[in-house]
Parts: C-alpha cells; sequence; structure tokens
C-alpha cells in the first residue's frame, strides 16, 4: 500500500458515474495534485548522452519494460472526480505510443546537430504531454552531439509522477554498472564535513532547542510571506513577466570537477549543496555586474530583492534506495520541501566590501552554508509540507496549486542538487557518458538544477530566452568557480575551520 491510499475504500465520481479506489485507482498524493492542474504543471526532462549511435529497438524495449516495473504510476492516467480531486487510473500501455525519434538531415556537423538538439530540448520541455496516456515519453535523438556522444535519451515526466528522488531513481533503475552489471550503483556519501570542536552535550542540546524554536517560527513565516505578500525585485535574473513558464528557455550546462568542489567543500567545513548554492550565488553576482555596466537601466545588485528558493528532500534517508526499498518504506512520490535564501550582493556576503575587487568569493559559501544550516535545524521546512495538506483539505488542489506557484513567482531563482551515480552506466549496452536534468513548467527566468556523476558535477541552467544571456552566464559561473577554488587553495584554514581527510 503506497502512502496515499487508504486504509478503507473510497467511492468517488466522474461525469456522474460512481467508482471506488482499488488496483485500478489510486488517489494522487496532495503534493502530486497541486503541481498536476490548469496553475502550475511541472515535468522533471532528464537527458542521458550515450557514446554510441542509439539502437532505438533496443533501448525502447529495456526502458519501456523496467519503466513499467518501477511504478503503477508508469502505466496509469489522470483522471479528475466530480469533486476535482484526482485519480490514478491503470491502463494498458503501448510503448511504441511513448518513444519520440526526430529526424534531422544528415552529414552535419557536430556543432549543427548541437544547436538542433538545443532547440528541441528547449520545444519539447515546453510542450504538454498528453493526458490521455501515462505521463511519460522517451525521445531518440540519434545524432551526435560532441566528442563522445553518438545519440542522447531524452526522458520526460510529470512532477506529478514523483519528485526529482523518485525519477532519476527509476531512470538509475533501468541503468547497469558498466564494469559490473550484476553489482548495485554507488553513491556518494551526502555527508558535510564537520569541526573538530567539542562541545558539551548538555549545552548544545539546549542552544539547539532554543535556537531551534527560533529558527523555525522565523523561518515559517519569512516563508509564508515570501509566498503571498513579498514578492522579489525585477532585476537582470528576474524579468516579472506573466506567464513566463510558457516562453522558450535556453537549457545551457557546465561540468566541474567534483573532486575540486570537495576540496573546497573541506575549507568551509560545509557540503557539496553549501558548495553548489555559493557558486551559483557568486556566480549570479559576476552576472549581474556584467550585464549592469551595459544596462544600468536595469537594477542588478546592491539594494534590489533577490530570493532563491532551495529545494530539499524531506525523507529521512542518506541516498537512494532500491525501487523495493522505496515502495515498501514509502519513499516514493513527492516528498520535498523549500527553502527561501536571500541572494547575497557583493555588499552584502560576509567579509566584503562594495569594491568588486575586494569581494571575497568563498563568503558566498560561507553565507549560503550558515543560512541552509540555520534552516535545515529548524522545523520550517516540515511545517511548509504541513502547511500545503492543511491548505489542501481547506481550500482543494487548485487553492495549493495557487500557492505553490506564488511561491515560485514571487523569488528569482530555484536552485535543486541530486548526487548521481559514482560509475560509470550502460543501459541495452550503450555506455553513458553523462546524465543531467532540468525541470519545465517553472514560472521563474532562471532556474538551476545540479547532477553528479562518475567524479564531475553538472550544473544546468534554464533560463528565459531573449531576457538573460545564458552564454555570459555560463562565463560567470566558470570564472566564479576558477575563483572560489582559487581562493580555497590558497587558505589552509578558513574561519576557524579545519580541513576534513
Amino acid at each position: 500500500m503506497t502512502s496515499n491510499q487508504s486504509k478503507e475504500a473510497q467511492a468517488f465520481s466522474v461525469e456522474g458515474e460512481m467508482y471506488c479506489d482499488n488496483e485500478l485507482y489510486q488517489p494522487l498524493s496532495p503534493s502530486s495534485q497541486c503541481i498536476h492542474t490548469s496553475i502550475l504543471s511541472l515535468c522533471i526532462v532528464a537527458v542521458a548522452e550515450s557514446k554510441i549511435l542509439i539502437n532505438p529497438s533496443k533501448i525502447s524495449g529495456t526502458l519501456g519494460n523496467d519503466l513499467l516495473r518501477v511504478n503503477p504510476r508508469f502505466s496509469s492516467v489522470v483522471v479528475t472526480d466530480d469533486k476535482g480531486f484526482q485519480w490514478w487510473k491503470n491502463v494498458q500501455v503501448q510503448i511504441e505510443d511513448h518513444v519520440m525519434i526526430p529526424e534531422f538531415p544528415s552529414g552535419l556537423s557536430q556543432e549543427t546537430y548541437a544547436q538542433h538538439f538545443n532547440t528541441y530540448l528547449s520545444k519539447i520541455s515546453q510542450d504538454v504531454l498528453p493526458e490521455k496516456q501515462p505521463l511519460w515519453d522517451i525521445h531518440i535523438f540519434n545524432y551526435p552531439t560532441r566528442e563522445n556522444v553518438g545519440g542522447t535519451l531524452i526522458f520526460r515526466m510529470h512532477h506529478a509522477l514523483g519528485d526529482g528522488f523518485s525519477i532519476m531513481g527509476a531512470i538509475f533503475s533501468c541503468l547497469k554498472r558498466a564494469d559490473n552489471p550484476s553489482l548495485p550503483l554507488t553513491f556518494p556519501a551526502a555527508g558535510s564535513s564537520k569541526s573538530s570542536t567539542v562541545k558539551s552535550a548538555a549545552l548544545k542540546k539546549m542552544v539547539s532547542l532554543v535556537s531551534g524554536f527560533w529558527n523555525s517560527a522565523a523561518g515559517f513565516a519569512w516563508s509564508v510571506l515570501q509566498s503571498t505578500l513579498l514578492e522579489d525585485d525585477k532585476t537582470v535574473i528576474r524579468s516579472c513577466t506573466p506567464g513566463v513558464e510558457f516562453m522558450p528557455a535556453d537549457i545551457t550546462t557546465i561540468s566541474f570537477s567534483l573532486d575540486q568542489i570537495r576540496q573546497v567543500k573541506s575549507k568551509v567545513g560545509g557540503s557539496v549543496n553549501d558548495v553548489v548554492v555559493g557558486l551559483v550565488f557568486y556566480g549570479s553576482h559576476l552576472y549581474s555586474r556584467a550585464v549592469a555596466d551595459e544596462k544600468s537601466s536595469v537594477s542588478s545588485s546592491t539594494g534590489s530583492r533577490k530570493t532563491a528558493l532551495v529545494l530539499l528532500n524531506t525523507r529521512m534517508v542518506n541516498g537512494y534506495r532500491s525501487l523495493e526499498d522505496m515502495v515498501e518504506k514509502n519513499l516514493w512520490g513527492n516528498h520535498f520541501s523549500f527553502i527561501h535564501l536571500t541572494i547575497p550582493s557583493g555588499g552584502d556576503a560576509v567579509g566584503t566590501n562594495a569594491q568588486e575587487d575586494e569581494v571575497d568569493p568563498l563568503s558566498f559559501i560561507l553565507e549560503a552554508k550558515k543560512t541552509i544550516k540555520k534552516n535545515r535545524n529548524s522545523l520550517s521546512v516540515y511545517l511548509n509540507s504541513a502547511l500545503l495538506r492543511l491548505m489542501g483539505s481547506v481550500k482543494g488542489p487548485e487553492g495549493v496549486s495557487q500557492y505553490v506557484h506564488s511561491t515560485l513567482r514571487n523569488t528569482s531563482m530555484s536552485i535543486s542538487n541530486l548526487a548521481g551515480p559514482t560509475e560509470k552506466m550502460v543501459i541495452a549496452e550503450h555506455p553513458i557518458e553523462n546524465i543531467y536534468f532540468t525541470v519545465s513548467g517553472c514560472p521563474q527566468s532562471l532556474l538551476f538544477t545540479v547532477l553528479s556523476y562518475m567524479g564531475k558535477l553538472t550544473l544546468v541552467m534554464r533560463t528565459e530566452k531573449g531576457f538573460i544571456n545564458s552564454k555570459l552566464l555560463a562565463s560567470c559561473m566558470k570564472e566564479a568557480f576558477k575563483k572560489i577554488f582559487e581562493d580555497a587553495c590558497e587558505k589552509d584554514t578558513l574561519y576557524g575551520m579545519k580541513p576534513t581527510k
């Protein structure tokens, strides 16, 4: 029995006909319903690059059959009852209806095919999944887009099926280790570096209790205000354009060395997520300064209200679990919440001055680390989840959807970070060179998603086309990490933190 099933059968009506939840009908969870409405509809788009040309029959057969075994939702459509609540209805699936193979002229250069791929990826990210069949499909782009990439797989899966943890876990379950397919994939540990300072357990517990209560109340109140009354300013990273989620977007990827990120992590005594968030903040700051030099009429940094939403996995687990584990322990589905982080400008970050050449790159990571830790140690993350459930029982799915939509719309960016396998993967004898994901349907001009794989970390930027200069932003992100890494290497210790082994 899944987490969103009732212990007793529920009767419901669809277009006047009565049904009962059973093996064919199961209710959507409140979190799944609120992101599958006319107000907000989110889709997770994952990309896997194959080293060789893709054999469509091998890939479609393997992926289709494996996904159907992952979870009943992959063989279900969504129906809405007469009260507006949504249900999963089990149906027969024709795999060929879910596999798309676009065709382009042969004999073109890698650069041209890469341009075609980017355009195609942007287009299908905006397209709506057909409601009359299960909410997923697979696209096979069978052309070389760069060195060592012969073809590319694109997975489109509606967020109602599950969050990034669930969807990427489902995709990983379809892939095998290249060195030994019989062994399970392994994932990097998610722990953070810790200070060697030891405090009294009693004092630590008392301080933690007091600060935790205050952080919970303040964080929850701030989150509600940001979702309802407060709105970020228009800046070079936020256009304030109504319906921005329906507009074309550029999707840009940047890869960083995971070992180098861990070196920075050890210097600040934080986590990989702290480094990623700090990098995004510093890179966005450099971009704002660069654009401000060209467009002084647009508010860019100092004095502007800028907030980021950082998505968090609320499962009390460290790393991925087997699919059997996820189903048995009710880990499948949408188990996420979010925290609001103020994006520091150069003069706001710890240890910085207003002059650009005096900005400390590592201060952006330290600021992110401090704020994330404060929010993680509070109950505000879980209070937000409880508020959504309460709101759903009072206002229904559309009311919750409106609240989540405004939460996203009122902020300048979202950041979502997942850990991927450490070993090389294959699927149906196709070696996977890289894998990454993004999310479509988000009412923001800027979205960052991050996934690690085989010792590198891929940062994906989804940017509003024609408003954000994606090439300049990518250049600023690379420059930001270069400065962060160089600064970290120059310091043996940082603000009392000692590097860990």
